[in-house]
């Protein structure tokens, strides 16, 4: 992959995502006060990966084009994950 070709995705993905800087800014803002929360660290790392995905795809919304499909459909799958590994470990999948 050339430099071009780098630049190239990065204008596609400024178009959808919105500005990199704004859009972690508004993502780091969102980690911070999920962390500085009493049930955080009670948290599985798939809840709290979830929960990250889900910040990082929420800035994307509030930082680039909120009528990107991809963003909603992304939040949607992150939470069917968490659902799905709750609903194995409680015996009904």
């Amino acid at each position: 992959m050339t430099q071009a070709d780098v630049q190239e995705i990065l204008v596609e993905r400024g178009k959808t995502h919105g500005d990199f800087a704004v859009h972690a800014r508004i993502t780091q803002q969102m980690k911070l006060v999920m962390r500085d929360t009493p049930n955080w660290d009670g948290l599985s790392h798939l809840q709290q990966e979830s929960l990250d995905m889900l910040a990082h795809k929420i800035g994307r919304v509030l930082a680039g084009n909120p009528d990107h499909l991809d963003h909603w459909d992304d939040m949607a799958g992150y939470s069917t994950l968490v659902g799905n590994a709750l609903r194995k470990a409680a015996g009904y999948a």
